[in-house]
């Protein structure tokens, strides 16, 4: 799996012997900010994007690289559209919650309701959804590995998904968290009887690149 623990437990950002603080607190109120109204728009993410190339540029650091990186191919074709605003929405909300200094661990966490066993994957015509953010990286791009062997995007939680993705970067209050309203309807389905599958990232990964 391409896990992100490390570079976000190593990060330099969060390092107080090797960063500028008041950027670094600076850059954590921002995306508190931003993300305070529940919703990001165009202008909004070019502001954090030129924000982070004054300010930041120089840390070289894998936690900012990562929310510049992805900003960076959202905006890529000029337009942050709504599935990548949103996207956006819950890596700030993650981004903004990090308490400055502390370890930090992001992977899906075991309270989860995850398939237990997690199934062998079937990819032709099977319908595939995405929640939470995905360290494997921007959601389109996980989105056209799906496409690419021959799966299809769901646009919600219904009887016609089958598998459900839960990206690592998550939040283990997951029922109150930005994705939870998925998750949870997804285990309703599944409880009465609907043949849809809640698995991990990992797992995802796993089956993909086996």
């Amino acid at each position: 799996m391409v896990d992100l623990h490390e570079e976000f437990q190593n990060s330099a950002f969060f390092h107080e012997a090797r960063i500028d603080r008041r950027s670094a607190d600076a850059l954590v109120g921002i995306t508190a900010g931003l993300a305070a109204d529940g919703a990001i728009n165009q202008q909004e993410a070019e502001f954090l994007k030129n924000w982070i190339e004054t300010h930041l540029v120089h840390l070289s650091d894998p936690v900012v690289n990562l929310l510049y990186k992805r900003l960076a191919s959202m905006l890529s074709d000029g337009v942050l559209d709504a599935d990548e605003s949103a996207e956006l929405l819950e890596m700030l909300h993650q981004f903004a919650g990090l308490p400055i200094g502390s370890a930090q661990t992001f992977t899906a966490p075991p309270s989860l309701p995850l398939n237990n066993p997690p199934p062998i994957l079937s990819w032709v015509d099977r319908v595939f959804l995405f929640t939470g953010v995905m360290a494997y990286g921007p959601r389109k791009d996980c989105e056209s590995l799906i496409l690419e062997r021959g799966g299809l995007i769901g646009g919600s939680v219904s009887k016609k998904v089958h598998y459900l993705i839960v990206g690592s970067i998550g939040n283990d209050q997951w029922l109150h968290s930005s994705y939870g309203t998925k998750i949870k309807r997804a285990v309703e389905l599944r409880e009465s009887g609907t043949s849809i599958a809640i698995i991990s990232e990992e797992h995802w990964q796993k089956m993909l690149f086996a």
